[in-house]
């Protein structure tokens, strides 16, 4: 493949190839004149590549202290000749005692979180490096998080390093493609267990406390490195033949782990990808931690995968989507063993090359070994359409991200990331084959095994094996931001089809947008009532794809341009398949193609094409005889979005009464499953205005009403108190204090922190953002948690003067929270508003703001985006 044809993809290249060694000498004085800065530059990581290899951390930690963690580390390295002086990392408090080959070096020399070595102290060949340091122990803001158990008392400490956090915890060379391999050793109090990246090795007593010693690791990413302690409870599986898998919790919530549960569905999708790959699982262990407090759904460190507690703990009757996101984190974070851990990306600018790939491989897993989890559906619904939100405003980007420094690498995390990639990378697999798809999967694996590759080192690979040229695909969806507006185009002769085409262009003008077409393949169902739909196939040649075998059949009753959902884009309906949606979509058996034309209906609302109460009523005609719990979960989350966000006060009200008595009637339908009537109660929570609603509310916290037999459990309650509250009810004080009594649960505390966060009061509101930043007792998952209450969409107008110094605080937050809290303080902040005020605010913060750095700006413009949207939908009267 020839990826040079453009001028922009040969500067791209420039800057993803390998430094060599002339780029070393070019650059040796970087450190020595003007250091290499804050972070990790690009700059100072291409140049480190090029100077040292087989590196090795030998760790030793004493974690028994409260605020900070005290350590020494033994660092070896291979080191190129004539490379100049070498850059160590290091962030945190202390570091002392530093022995470069045998010779001490003073550490006052260290700024902006490096130290020079100098190229005098430096070998040819083997060196090494020991040191003593400290790092810090907090519940937020530290390498090492610390949890303390509010039901019995226990401590947790666990670390989480990406993107580049690792010398924050240790001295060390933090980029992702200066692969090491870590021996750890932790000292922690007696009766704690220790969990790290190798097999146990040795424990033994340290005075008072235990010595825990763990086998070396492969070679991997500083960022993989991991350990956890406390007074874990585990459950370990091992099967003749297989190899053990532990499982650690909280030792306060043992009894509510399903833990089998979870340990049979890692294995399962090792098994499976193992197979599938064709390459075994690359590590020597696999443990499982359910991390409180975790401020990811996951992570997937080498040999101890992290998962977020409060996901993977099911408080109540878990529902269908609830069951099917859990098995898809556990997808997602075993594939990062092969896409991420395994074979990792070159640079964080190729982020999307292991999240995009474990995201699309979990929907794989799941509907392979979950047939009925319908698992195409669960991606259309949850990860593509976001992506299409995210892809369609002024702020999103290209898949591949360019990144000076990885001190921004946190913020391109995102649907772009996360939901644009894998699917593209869907609509790749469909356009080269399934055989050349798999057979290039393995060997891109297998070439760059325990390494690091690039976008291009993956679609070589792919095209090789399947012989399709990829120049084209790499140019449109891993280089150009935005994506397609596909229009369908049926032009009738007589009764039979004259012309049929799809023609794609973008669905927003970007700036800089080099333009062409992006290359598709798709199919197109024409729908007819009464003989069979036909299927067609069909390529884009260009921004157009006719289909010449459609001219002659009969006129469809409907067309729908993206059959399986093979294709990335936004796929418009036209307005005779709009009509037959709005009349039969509830009778279409299949469940995805009937997500997709409820999508498609949805998208023309976007679209100012069909009125957002004329979008609920549809859905309410059709709501009694829908059985899918995610499709009705979505429809019924649009619905809500309609009523609170896109219509005027006065149509919302007129709907609101049947509204509420569609769900009511729902809850209380006999024939349907738990997961439909649960649904349909966590809607009229989120959504109960009038006093019928909210009365049946009360009765389910009193125990007057039911939910199909059986009293409501502790997660619906807090949602009921924190509905009542934020309604600002009469009785919302008391019940509040009434379910804080009544709650003894592990979560008692963090429940109510979130519940009042909704109180309609200027006082608390302004309490609650103080503490948000001022309070280092917050962990910042509450914080995240609490974000959705403080910004109530029906206390807009009391939450609108915080908006201006929510986004005050951007830079603060990207420099100081964790990767994902940055999306979440915007989305809160933005989406809680629905007015032209909010958005002349945000466009005031925009214009005041000329140097705020890309990245957030591109968050801001998309949340600001979407407020621009449901300004204008608001405004348009449909």
């Amino acid at each position: 493949m020839d990826f040079l044809d453009d001028r922009r993809a040969l500067l791209r290249a420039a800057l993803l190839a390998p430094a060599g060694l002339s780029t070393v000498a070019r650059t040796a004085d970087l450190a020595t004149e003007k250091g290499p800065g804050p972070g990790i530059a690009h700059a100072l990581a291409e140049r480190r590549a090029a100077q040292i290899a087989n590196v090795r951390y030998d760790l030793s930690l004493d974690l028994t202290g409260e605020a900070r963690a005290n350590g020494t580390i033994a660092i070896r390295f291979d080191r190129v000749a004539g490379s100049g002086d070498l850059v160590l990392d290091f962030r945190g408090p202390d570091l002392s005692d530093l022995i470069v080959n045998d010779r001490p070096l003073s550490t006052q020399g260290r700024r902006d979180g490096h130290l020079t070595l100098p190229q005098a102290l430096l070998r040819t060949g083997a060196n090494r490096i020991t040191a003593r340091f400290a790092t810090p122990v907090a519940a937020s803001g530290a390498a090492i998080i610390r949890y303390r158990d509010d039901k019995d008392g226990g401590v947790y400490l666990y670390t989480l390093l990406v993107p580049s956090d690792a010398n924050l915890l240790f001295p060390c060379f933090d980029q992702p493609d200066l692969k090491a391999r870590f021996r750890w050793t932790l000292t922690a109090p007696a009766g704690w267990t220790v969990i790290a990246n190798g097999p146990l090795a040795e424990r033994s007593a340290a005075g008072t406390a235990t010595r825990w010693r763990f086998a070396e690791t492969e070679p991997i990413s500083t960022y993989l490195a991991a350990f956890a302690a406390g007074p874990w409870t585990h459950w370990t599986s091992a099967p003749a033949g297989d190899r053990p898998i532990s499982h650690y919790a909280r030792a306060s919530r043992r009894a509510e782990v399903d833990a089998e549960a979870q340990i049979a569905t890692n294995r399962a999708a090792v098994r499976w990808l193992a197979d599938w790959f064709a390459i075994p699982y690359p590590f020597a262990k696999l443990d499982l931690v359910l991390a409180p407090a975790f401020p990811f759904g996951g992570m997937e460190h080498v040999g101890a995968v992290f998962y977020n507690e409060d996901r993977f703990v099911f408080r109540e009757p878990p529902t269908l989507p609830q069951r099917v996101n859990r098995d898809a984190t556990i997808y997602h974070e075993i594939s990062h063993q092969w896409f991420g851990d395994d074979v990792t990306m070159r640079w964080f600018d190729d982020l999307w090359l292991k999240e995009g790939f474990s995201t699309y491989m979990a929907a794989r897993i799941q509907a392979e070994l979950q047939p009925d989890s319908n698992a195409w559906t669960t991606f259309l619904l949850s990860t593509k359409t976001p992506a299409y939100r995210a892809d369609a405003t002024s702020g999103t980007q290209a898949l591949w991200q360019p990144l000076d420094n990885l001190d921004a690498a946190k913020s391109n995390y995102g649907p772009i990331v996360y939901n644009k990639a894998p699917a593209v990378i869907k609509q790749l697999a469909f356009l080269v084959g399934e055989d050349g798809f798999r057979r290039g999967l393995h060997d891109f694996l297998h070439d760059h095994a325990y390494g690091n590759a690039t976008w291009q080192d993956l679609l070589g690979a792919i095209g090789r094996a399947s012989g399709v040229d990829l120049g084209a695909f790499g140019r449109q969806y891993m280089l150009r931001a935005g994506l397609p507006r596909i229009d369908t185009r049926l032009r009738p002769a007589g009764d039979r089809i004259g012309t049929l085409a799809l023609v794609q262009r973008p669905a927003r003008a970007l700036p800089g947008d080099p333009g062409g077409a992006w290359p598709m393949k798709v199919r197109v169902r024409l729908g007819y009532h009464d003989r069979d739909d036909v299927v067609l196939e069909t390529t884009f040649d260009g921004a157009t794809a006719t289909l010449a075998d459609a001219a002659g059949l009969p006129m469809p009753d409907y067309v729908w341009a993206n059959d399986g959902d093979q294709g990335y884009g936004l796929f418009l309906p036209d307005a005779r398949t709009i009509a037959w949606i709005v009349a039969r979509v509830g009778t279409v058996t299949d469940p995805l193609l009937r997500a997709l034309l409820w999508s498609g209906l949805w998208d023309s609302v976007r679209d100012l094409r069909v009125a957002p109460d004329r979008y609920v009523a549809v859905l309410l005609d059709h709501l009694p005889g829908e059985r899918d719990e995610q499709i009705s979960r979505t429809i019924l989350a649009r619905g809500a979005t309609a009523l609170d966000l896109y219509l005027p006060d006065a149509k919302a009200e007129a709907l609101r009464p049947r509204w509420e008595a569609a769900l009511l009637a729902r809850i209380d339908d006999p024939q349907l499953g738990y997961g439909l009537r649960k649904d349909a109660l966590d809607r009229l929570v989120a959504t109960a205005r009038t006093p019928l609603a909210l009365g049946r509310l009360r009765e389910l916290l009193a125990g007057r009403a039911m939910l199909a037999g059986a009293a409501i459990r502790q997660p619906t309650r807090w949602a009921i108190v924190r509905r009542l509250i934020a309604v600002g009810a009469p009785d919302a004080a008391a019940l509040f204090a009434a379910e804080q009594r009544r709650d003894t649960s592990s979560e008692a505390v963090k429940d109510a922190f979130v519940a009042r966060a909704a109180t309609p009061d200027r006082s608390v509101k302004a309490a609650y953002f103080t503490r948000y930043f001022d309070d280092a007792t917050l962990n910042e998952a509450w914080a995240s948690e609490s974000l959705g209450a403080f910004n109530e969409i029906g206390q807009a107008a009391l939450t609108l003067p915080f908006l201006r110094p929510a986004l005050d605080r951007l830079e603060w937050i990207r420099q100081n929270r964790r990767i994902f809290f940055l999306p979440a303080w915007i989305e809160a902040f933005v989406a809680g508003q629905r007015d032209a005020a909010a958005l002349a605010v945000v466009d005031g913060f925009l214009k005041a703001q000329p140097a705020l750095p890309i990245d957030i700006r591109r968050k801001l413009l998309t949340a600001r985006d979407e407020l621009a949207l449901t300004v204008r939908i608001r405004q348009a009267g449909l």
